[in-house]
């Protein structure tokens, strides 16, 4: 699926976007929330694999607030300055806040793309946690949202995705690193907890084995069979979810 590189006017300002549609015009639509890396040819492919799937797909820069940033290495951005400590900043200072707020402009551009009916929304890394947080926020657009490696997904932190998830109306998928410190079991279960009380159709999976960023095909601990485990279980959540 072609490209298409857009800008999203926000309340914070204009974030740039990649825009993916299917061969057909009727098609759903779905949110790409960004990893801690940034929109990069990784994410587009990904974008292109869920169009090729008949998906509206959007892709947009989390990090707009601070200009012209990267290209980041995902392999090295953690483990190399001074990247390390213009990620980190970026990172803190991009609040849940904002991303709910501009994700009310980035469902209007799929609505403006042609998406119909309701929206899914999935996120990696500290895009998990967005993906969550913007099917609380628009519980009458979002349908389905799922995480994979996401972390935080219920800390100590005011604005945790588990303190929030009662307005969510759609379902939730979670996918986690088998081994996660941005994810232990014990958030796992304060995560579930708060889905079973909000009543909310979710699952939430262990895959053993994988590490935190395995479903990212320029991350160092990519696993292509994790991956594609991946992609089964997101297809078929948004085919069940979204059609």
């Amino acid at each position: 699926m072609a490209k298409q590189d857009i800008s999203i006017r926000t309340e914070d300002g204009t974030a740039k976007a990649g825009l993916f549609r299917p061969s057909h015009q009727a098609a759903a639509g779905i949110i790409l929330y960004m990893d801690a890396f940034g929109p990069r040819p990784a994410l587009d492919t990904m974008a292109e694999r869920l169009a090729g799937e008949g998906y509206v797909v959007l892709v947009p820069d989390l990090f707009y607030r601070f200009g012209d940033y990267g290209p980041l290495d995902a392999r090295t951005a953690f483990s190399e300055e001074p990247t390390r400590s213009a990620l980190r900043s970026m990172i803190d200072g991009t609040s849940q806040d904002m991303t709910r707020r501009d994700s009310a402009a980035f469902l209007a551009v799929l609505t403006e793309a042609g998406a119909v009916g309701r929206i899914g929304t999935v996120g990696y890394c500290m895009g998990g946690s967005r993906a969550i947080h913007a099917a609380a926020a628009y519980p009458d657009r979002i349908a389905a949202a799922a995480s994979f490696h996401g972390g935080r997904l219920a800390s100590d932190a005011p604005d945790s995705p588990h303190r929030h998830v009662s307005t969510i109306k759609g379902r939730v998928y979670v996918g986690s690193a088998g081994v996660d410190g941005s994810f232990p079991p014990e958030q796992s279960a304060l995560l579930a907890e708060a889905l079973r009380r909000a009543e909310i159709d979710h699952i939430i999976e262990n895959y053993v084995g994988m590490a935190h960023g395995w479903a990212v095909s320029d991350h160092n601990v990519y696993d292509e069979r994790g991956a594609e485990r991946h992609w089964k279980r997101l297809l078929t959540f948004f085919e069940e979810t979204l059609r």
